[in-house]
């Protein structure tokens, strides 16, 4: 088998390769692929995994690349975890926003759009080419934010994909530590979309055990959540991280207004993991990457694949089409929930139906992640307004006119498909 991983130079790759290496007996590696175009990453991180793979006994091939087709070349899977624009990008998307008077995210909001706009293109564009040289039954899998968004620019091309993110196994993990149990005993079952979804379910053994840890830890899940626990008891469910952005809004864009934007800390770290990666004698991932953000990316990763490689029927929260799962949604519409991977694909487990509070906000975010999507193909500024005024967290015609105006202008180096802002070249 063999795996490509494009934007194999991010500082997440050592650990994704230590466990890809670990797991070669189930998921059957022999040949794995680290493509980037940056060329100290290559050095840098690809280095240090030659060091782990040798020092765990790998004996397959590993090849550190900027040749996209030659990663691309016979692949079973594609892992896809990219960053157009890199760091400065990011702080783009987190601080425009924030000018507007606007929540500064990079993946909700009009940041999430600015990303979208640039990275959609980019991901068809290396998945067209998988098409052509990988393998015909190769999968896609997708760690490339805005999950949501992006799985469904893969989908609608016809691409064999699934969207994959931590915040489920995240919670999972944080939940069996709260239970004291085995992780693989704890389903997190949640419903919504990407970066907006709420746990409404958590099964240890098959049983809902979600009312007693509310009950016991609301406390701990709320201040996770950057919630209230009166709201997490009114709901009856937990919400993801990244509902304060909604729940909670005024106050967080009070906070970001006077504070340093997460991605000048991201990109600090980013850093030292580098020069920490340098050291000829780390053979392990250092416990700074903690702190990159993206925990347990790499497990729910390394799951994933060997759930489709091992055909084995394992549950795993993925970026699905809804076909009917969540009423109230379109078929086309792109779910994150927990589903049965086999060789065959992800199908969901069935949901009961959402209630209005929660189906609400769903509703309206799916309709902003058509339009951003929309947007991104046919590079029509007309769009881009259209999606910020369905977004609930903008939708005022002045905000839409300024924003897309500014995410257009910051962003334009990395947006071919959109006319030239006035004054450029």
């Amino acid at each position: 088998m063999k795996i490509a991983v494009v934007g194999g130079g991010s500082t997440y790759t050592p650990e994704l390769v230590s466990g890809l290496s670990r797991d070669r007996d189930r998921i059957g590696v022999r040949e794995l692929v680290l493509q980037d175009i940056d060329p100290e990453r290559r050095e840098v991180v690809g280095g240090l995994a030659a060091r782990m793979l040798k020092e765990q006994g790998y004996d397959g091939a590993l090849t550190v690349t900027d040749e996209l087709d030659r990663a691309l070349d016979g692949a079973d899977f594609v892992l896809i975890q990219i960053r157009v624009g890199g760091q400065e990008a990011r702080l783009s998307d987190e601080t425009v926003p924030l000018a507007c008077g606007c929540i500064g995210q990079e993946t909700t909001g009009a940041g999430g759009l600015g990303k979208a706009l640039r990275t959609v293109p980019v991901v068809l564009g290396i998945a067209e080419r998988a098409r052509e040289l990988a393998s015909p039954e190769a999968w896609i899998i997708d760690f490339t934010n805005p999950v949501g968004i992006v799985t469904r620019a893969l989908l609608e091309a016809g691409h064999r994909a699934l969207g994959l993110c931590n915040v489920a196994i995240t919670f999972q993990r944080h939940i069996a530590r709260l239970l004291d149990v085995a992780p693989e005993r704890v389903l997190v079952d949640q419903v919504g979309l990407n970066h907006l979804s709420w746990v409404r379910f958590v099964r240890v053994d098959g049983d809902d055990v979600l009312p007693e840890l509310l009950a016991e830890h609301g406390d701990e899940l709320a201040r996770e959540a950057g919630l209230s626990r009166r709201l997490l008891d009114e709901l009856g469910v937990v919400p993801s991280y990244y509902l304060h952005y909604f729940y909670a809004h005024d106050q967080v864009l009070a906070e970001q207004l006077e504070g340093v934007p997460r991605a000048a800390t991201v990109a600090e770290i980013e850093r030292e993991l580098l020069e920490l990666y340098r050291d000829p004698t780390l053979v392990e991932k250092p416990a700074l990457l903690e702190q990159r953000g993206g925990a347990f990316y790499s497990e729910a990763a390394i799951g994933l694949v060997g759930a489709i490689a091992a055909d084995t029927g394992d549950v795993h929260v993925v970026d699905v089409r809804n076909h009917g799962t969540v009423e109230g949604l379109a078929d086309d519409d792109v779910i994150e929930v927990p589903a049965r991977v086999n060789r065959d694909g992800a199908t969901p487990l069935p949901q009961p139906p959402v209630a209005p509070e929660l189906l609400g906000l769903i509703q309206h975010v799916t309709a902003y992640e058509r339009l951003a999507l929309e947007a991104a193909l046919t590079g029509d500024p007309v769009v881009v307004r259209k999606a910020l005024l369905a977004h609930p967290l903008i939708g005022q015609e002045a905000l839409a006119d300024e924003l897309a105006d500014r995410l257009l202008e910051a962003g334009a180096e990395h947006l071919p498909q959109f006319p030239a802002p006035e004054g450029v070249a």
